[in-house]
């Protein structure tokens, strides 16, 4: 059992995923610096003056009922940047480079293979004489 353990461990995806992980985070780190940075200061001058920031308040005398709109904005185009940096740097170039490296890979129905048997078959049948030696 450890030795499975140890397979699993060693087999390379597992090793490539904590990897990602890693820079996953220490991008989301990065991405988030940005939005505190520069969206937040800019949604907060969108919101009018005041500490708040973008929102409104529910009812117009209890400050606890204010909902934020700011941070569900922020967190909005920190995705939408998370995503696009994404698809634009792995994605993207992943399929071009599979498109260039197998540009033949084909991927056959189960009819089309179905088909292709009867075809061979109906072949051998005809070139052996009806006869089927196995």
């Amino acid at each position: 059992m450890l030795k499975e353990f140890r397979d699993f461990l060693f087999r390379g995806n597992v090793i490539d995923l904590a990897v990602a992980v890693v820079i996953g985070t220490a991008f989301v780190a990065i991405i988030t610096a940005i939005s505190n940075g520069i969206i937040n200061p800019l949604l907060a001058v969108i919101g009018g003056p005041g500490d708040i920031g973008l929102g409104f308040r529910l009812a117009a005398d209890k400050p606890a009922t204010f909902v934020q709109v700011g941070p569900i904005i922020t967190a909005v185009i920190n995705f939408l940047i998370i995503a696009a940096v994404l698809f634009f740097v792995l994605v993207l170039p992943a399929a071009r480079l599979k498109k260039r490296f197998r540009p033949d890979d084909t991927t056959l129905t189960d009819s089309e293979v179905l088909i292709q048997i009867r075809d061979l078959l109906a072949e051998g049948q005809t070139s052996s004489g009806g006869r089927h030696e196995f």
